[in-house]
């Protein structure tokens, strides 16, 4: 694959639609921090998913 492909953008949506009064999540201003955020976010959804293969690695 080519980088093009597999560099994550910076996610403009989610940071345009970030809630501005809510008591449980933090407004992030800073697109730089919320870019990271966002990618350890990311991140850990990805590892929190299961494996979809029936094969059982070792």
């Amino acid at each position: 694959m080519t980088p093009k492909y597999t560099k994550i953008k910076f996610p403009l949506w989610q940071y345009l639609n970030q809630p501005l009064f809510s008591h449980d999540i933090q407004l992030v201003l800073s697109p730089q921090r919320f870019a990271l955020l966002w990618r350890i976010q990311l991140l850990e959804r990805c590892w929190s998913k299961k494996c979809a293969s029936g094969k059982q690695q070792s």
